[in-house]
């Protein structure tokens, strides 16, 4: 960025802001949206079971999350959470309401997790992942989740199973997003 830039608190204002001292020009930060989805795909007991991705990169390369990742620029969070599933589990989805809204202070993040179903058969590993599975609920590898958020949107996929409802919340043990898993770094954690 051209100019000198350092944090002002402008009047009225209730915080710093990085300001250009040159021309006034103030560079808001403000929280990424993240975009994803679980996923059901029926198996074969005719159960529904849940898609999982594998990390292929960091943070967390290895552990199992749900396909999901950063909004981008010109597309509805419906449309993000499919880019998503297609970029990490070459699935093509059909989203079928919002499940949970997450707050993740800590990392300035709003997560939009959206119910969704197969609208084609198939799915494979994307560039972003290793393997693509979907796991039965029993099946589910709980101790290599990648991220808190994940384990909340599957629990709140599984009590609203049948019935669902409106939007779920951060839950209250963790209301602003700031206690990671067990064993995460806080430093590029990505929620």
């Amino acid at each position: 960025m051209p100019g000198r830039f350092e944090r002002i608190r402008q009047e009225g204002d209730d915080r710093d802001r990085l300001t250009c001292r040159d021309c006034g020009y103030v560079a808001y930060e403000n929280p990424k949206v993240v975009v994803g989805s679980v996923v059901a795909v029926e198996d074969p007991s005719g159960e529904d079971a849940v898609l999982l991705c594998r990390r292929a990169i960091e943070p967390r390369s290895g552990f199992w999350t749900l396909p999901a990742g950063y909004l981008e620029m010109h597309e509805t969070v419906e449309e993000g959470a499919r880019r998503e599933a297609w970029e990490e589990a070459c699935a093509r989805i059909r989203t079928e309401g919002v499940l949970a809204v997450y707050s993740i202070a800590r990392l300035g993040q709003v997560q939009v997790m959206f119910r969704a179903r197969l609208e084609e058969p198939g799915y494979a590993a994307g560039p972003e992942s290793l393997e693509v599975r979907a796991f039965p609920w029993a099946s589910i590898p709980w101790d290599e989740i990648a991220f808190p958020t994940v384990r909340w949107a599957l629990n709140a996929w599984r009590e609203g199973a049948g019935h669902p409802g409106p939007a779920v919340l951060n839950p209250p043990e963790d209301q602003r997003g700031t206690r990671p898993l067990p064993g995460h770094i806080l430093a590029g954690d990505a929620g």
